[in-house]
């Protein structure tokens, strides 16, 4: 049987757990109140680093989901996504509007990666 490994665990939820081979994070949001922009380039920084610590990478990633809190700012989040995401490496994604966790949180990502080979 597999170990479980879990990171950045807090008596709610862990930030990435990998299982199996493969890799499982939370939603990853912004700082409140900035840009969406700026919220996604953060959120997708945080995918990165907790990829990498898992031994992983975003050339691995299997499924993306994407809130927003409107889905007016589907193109702006795009425009960040699309500078982001390996051509040829995209994964699976779905984006939906969502009421956030607060107010001020304009985007969250949830990835599922495939550990590297």
């Amino acid at each position: 049987m597999s170990d479980i490994t879990r990171i950045h665990t807090g008596a709610r939820m862990s930030q990435g757990v990998k299982f199996n081979g493969l890799i499982y994070l939370a939603g990853q949001v912004g700082t409140p109140g900035d840009s969406v922009t700026d919220q996604t380039k953060a959120c997708l920084d945080k995918v990165d680093s907790l990829l990498a610590e898992l031994g992983s990478n975003k050339t691995r990633i299997l499924q993306t989901t994407i809130w927003l809190a409107e889905m007016a700012d589907f193109a702006e989040m795009n425009a960040v996504w699309d500078a982001w995401v390996p051509q040829g490496h995209t994964p699976a994604r779905a984006c939906g509007e969502a009421k956030l966790a607060a107010p001020e949180y304009r985007v969250e990502v949830m990835v599922i990666a495939a550990e590297n080979s």
